[in-house]
């Protein structure tokens, strides 16, 4: 028996909606992984982008555990002497809401041309409402 192995025109991609701030960030990141991965199909092939669409609603209300809210840090660095700035959630939130989740989920994606694939599929707002109507996307159970 030879193995199957779905061809880039066979992949039927469907469309999700996720409300962020129904669940703690990390659950709802992880699910939302699997579902841009492909995991949740039985046509998953790891070498393959055979995942799904995502749309996330109401990225300004996901909720953290713990302290994080305060004691977490966003790192980045400029390249340049001195270049280092870090962001707490809260700061993060205020400044630009989409950004906790996509971090999130990129960091649980392949960290290779595989992976800048699948987080194109990944589309975030802040607020309830969102642009992606005519695809139907249904609500993904977490």
């Amino acid at each position: 028996m030879k193995t199957y192995t779905p061809k880039a025109n066979e992949i039927e991609r469907a469309w999700f909606v996720v409300d962020a701030g129904v669940k703690p960030l990390g659950r709802v990141a992880t699910e939302i992984a699997r579902v841009l991965r492909g995991k949740h199909k039985p046509s998953y092939t790891p070498h393959l982008d055979t995942g799904d669409f995502v749309v996330v609603v109401n990225a300004e209300k996901a909720r953290f555990t713990g302290r994080k809210e305060t004691d977490k840090e966003y790192f980045s660095h400029s390249g340049y002497p001195g270049g280092v700035s870090t962001a707490s959630p809260r700061e993060m939130r205020a400044k630009k809401p989409t950004f906790i989740i996509e971090n999130a989920v990129k960091g649980m994606l392949p960290h290779n041309r595989l992976g800048r694939q699948m987080i194109k599929k990944l589309k975030v707002y802040a607020g309830p409402e969102h642009p992606h109507e005519a695809q139907e996307p249904q609500p993904l159970e977490l």
